[in-house]
């Protein structure tokens, strides 16, 4: 867990292959189940996303279950995205108990504020294939245009400074307490999130190991 850009995806990605063990994303999550068919889910998901409405949190946690119970999660999973708020932690922990399993530690990466502006503010994005950039640590070969697919980049309404700066007081506000609840229970490991991917993996993988 962690702020907006803090590298939460990223490092997800890299312990997944580092532990072998699948990365449930809940932004994946959505949309696999939108694109799915016949998924009995899906059509429900839809119907909010669609009409640019948060899923409820029930349906949320319906959709993790759903992930969680699948053969390639037996032998353990990586969350991102998901609780990110104290009821969100109660219908984990539901899920989790019907499941028979409980987490082994929650990672929190922290970075400074004004390196989460700075991040999110020079992302760029392909609206064709999905490739993400930045201006200044990742820019494409050609400005403004997607290395993979050719498609025109743009910027994401949510990466402006104003919305950032919006974005860090809703997660100060509805995600901070979470990390506390996670605290209280012996499972949070604050990580400093800032240097480069390869550093903060390094701290990340000793961090599984403090608990």
């Amino acid at each position: 867990m962690g702020p907006p850009g803090v590298g939460k995806g990223t490092q997800a990605a890299q312990m997944q292959a580092l532990l072998g063990v699948p990365h449930v994303s809940t932004g994946n999550i959505l949309r696999v189940a939108i694109q799915q068919e016949g998924s009995a889910l899906g059509p429900e998901v839809r119907r909010f996303v669609e009409r640019g409405r948060l899923v409820p949190d029930g349906l949320m946690g319906d959709l993790i279950a759903e992930r969680l119970e699948r053969k390639d999660s037996v032998a353990g999973f990586i969350l991102d995205g998901f609780p990110r708020t104290l009821e969100q932690v109660d219908i984990l922990d539901g899920v989790l108990g019907r499941l028979g399993l409980e987490l082994d530690r929650v990672l929190m990466l922290k970075v400074p504020e004004a390196e989460i502006v700075r991040r999110l503010s020079g992302r760029r994005t392909c609206p064709k294939c999905g490739s993400v950039f930045h201006l200044e640590s990742r820019p494409p070969a050609t400005a403004g245009v997607c290395d993979a697919c050719g498609a025109e980049l743009v910027q994401r309404p949510d990466d402006t400074e104003r919305v950032i700066r919006e974005r860090m007081k809703v997660y100060a506000d509805q995600t901070l307490p979470v990390a506390e609840a996670y605290r209280s229970r012996g499972l949070l490991i604050e990580i400093d999130g800032f240097g480069e991917v390869d550093a903060v993996r390094a701290r990340l993988t000793s961090g599984l190991g403090k608990v």
